[in-house]
């Protein structure tokens, strides 16, 4: 499995290859937690052209990942309101 990840303009784009399972699952989701609360992206593209096979827990990475990236906007949002 390999995943390349780029940011452009608060744009995450995280291009995987063959199969998302439990396993892969994990490493992506440490990974892309990583490149997320470094970059502060507005929003994450997930390119899943290469991907050969998904299981829930592939499911349930994408959700948290988008669950990370808006609890860290209203956060961000809220700071600046306080100053």
């Amino acid at each position: 499995m390999k995943v390349t990840y780029n940011t452009v303009d608060k744009l995450l784009i995280m291009e995987i290859t063959e199969e998302i399972d439990h396993h892969t699952a994990n490493r992506i989701r440490s990974r892309a937690d990583f490149e997320i609360e470094k970059n502060m992206p507005i929003k994450a593209i997930f390119d899943f052209n290469k991907v050969t096979f998904m299981d829930s827990s592939g499911i349930g990475m994408i959700i948290g990942r988008y669950k990370l990236i808006a609890m860290l906007r209203r956060k961000t949002v809220y700071d600046k309101c306080k100053t």
